[in-house]
């Protein structure tokens, strides 16, 4: 299949962005995307909001703001009351609305397995836009987000997380990752690049953005991770994701030490609503972590040639 090709198709899904980019001709960029999830938690009204802060994300990962949403839901009718399928939506529906933005419709269908998302279109000043790639040699690499929602996801439905650990998993994937909302126009051009954490894992996600011509250095010590998760990793509490991540991007990893196998997990682990991956200037650093609680600065990007290197 080839790739897309329009003179206002700024980036489609050949480019390894967070969102495809129109440009709207006027100094904005339209930003549409769609993501959607199974269960994550027993809690409907939560799950609700877990997948639509994690649909959300990939407009606030490219810079933007979410204007409108339309719900995308598959709902086994047959056997689940209708009342589950209520609270879900609700769910969304507040997310949504926490994020500025406002639900339209949406679409349903019948399926045995419950999955729920949204399609977001979300609008952006074309010269403030983020991107995955962009950094730079020297630029600092901060976290947003604690790692670890795949293998705490594993330990709840394996009943074997704590009550104040299960708080903790659901709170994070809750939170909206709106730094755009937040950030002064004074240090907005420190902030060179972009992405959230998601499926392929912290990896995959900052080799994507260290590109052919970067590497990424980064401190193990210094990733923030939810509470209990390498206790549960080492049970071996690691979903199938993390093993094809793993495999995926292994390779490309290199290890400056030796580590069990069971803490080096955390690399390759699919995250459920993560946190954003921001490649930022040293100068400006402190300033843009003091802006969402918890954010981290877990290494730095380096000249390289593709590559993660974990000290």
């Amino acid at each position: 299949m080839g790739h897309p090709q329009h003179n206002r198709l700024l980036a489609g899904w050949d480019r390894g962005e967070d969102a495809a980019l129109w440009d709207l001709g006027n100094g904005q960029v339209a930003i549409l995307t769609v993501d959607l999830i199974t269960p994550v938690t027993n809690d409907p009204y939560l799950w609700g909001q877990v997948a639509a802060a994690n649909a959300l994300s990939d407009v606030f990962a490219m810079g933007g703001a979410p204007r409108v949403a339309l719900n995308v839901v598959a709902f086994p009718v047959s056997c689940e009351p209708l009342e589950t399928l209520r609270a879900v939506l609700e769910g969304g529906r507040d997310k949504i609305g926490e994020a500025g933005a406002l639900l339209a419709g949406g679409h349903s269908l019948d399926d045995e397995e419950p999955k729920y998302g949204l399609v977001v279109f979300g609008e952006g000043a074309k010269d403030r836009l983020w991107r995955v790639s962009g950094a730079r040699p020297g630029d600092g690499i901060l976290l947003t987000k604690p790692l670890g929602t795949g293998i705490m996801i594993t330990a709840v439905k394996a009943g074997l997380a704590s009550a104040e650990e299960q708080e903790a998993l659901e709170g994070t994937m809750a939170t909206l990752n709106d730094l755009p909302r937040r950030l002064p126009d004074s240090i907005a051009p420190a902030l060179r690049a972009c992405t959230d954490v998601t499926g392929f894992g912290f990896a995959g996600h900052l080799l994507d953005m260290v590109g052919e011509s970067l590497d990424g250095e980064v401190d193990l010590a210094a990733l923030p991770l939810l509470p209990g998760v390498m206790g549960k990793s080492a049970l071996g509490l690691v979903p199938a994701g993390c093993y094809r991540n793993r495999e995926a991007f292994g390779g490309r990893v290199r290890e400056m030490r030796k580590y069990d196998a069971h803490e080096s997990d955390i690399l390759f682990d699919p995250q459920t609503s993560g946190g954003l991956l921001l490649a930022v200037d040293p100068a400006a650093e402190d300033a843009v972590a003091a802006l969402i609680p918890g954010t981290r600065r877990v290494g730095r990007f380096v000249e390289g040639s593709g590559g993660l290197m974990v000290r």
